[in-house]
């Protein structure tokens, strides 16, 4: 079985760990609840509000693994937020726009 094969798998098992701490959130009425907590015209806002809450652990677990499964397999690429909290000057974001302003001058 070849690394990307490999990677896609990977990438299929983390995003069904999604979909299920989604309905285990769901069966367990969590989304009711942060909807009830809401006033009713805004029952919309409460349920999102839950979705953001409730998922934000799923969706650190999902990065954490889909790290380790690349660094397992070996798969090198740039994420756009390594390149971006770099500083002096290795990366593109708000460090290396200090740093070529500084040269600049």
């Amino acid at each position: 079985m070849n690394k990307n094969l490999k990677h896609h798998i990977a990438t299929a098992v983390a995003f069904a760990f999604l979909v299920v701490w989604y309905y285990l959130l769901q069966s367990y009425g969590f989304f009711d609840f942060t909807t009830q907590l809401m006033p009713e015209t805004y029952a919309g806002a409460g349920l999102m509000l839950g979705i953001g809450i409730g998922m934000t652990p799923a969706f650190y677990i999902w990065s954490r693994f889909n790290r380790w499964a690349e660094r397992k397999l070996k798969i090198k690429g740039i994420y756009y937020e390594d390149s971006y909290y770099k500083s002096d000057g290795e990366g593109e974001g708000a460090g290396a726009g200090e740093s070529k302003n500084k040269q600049l001058k």
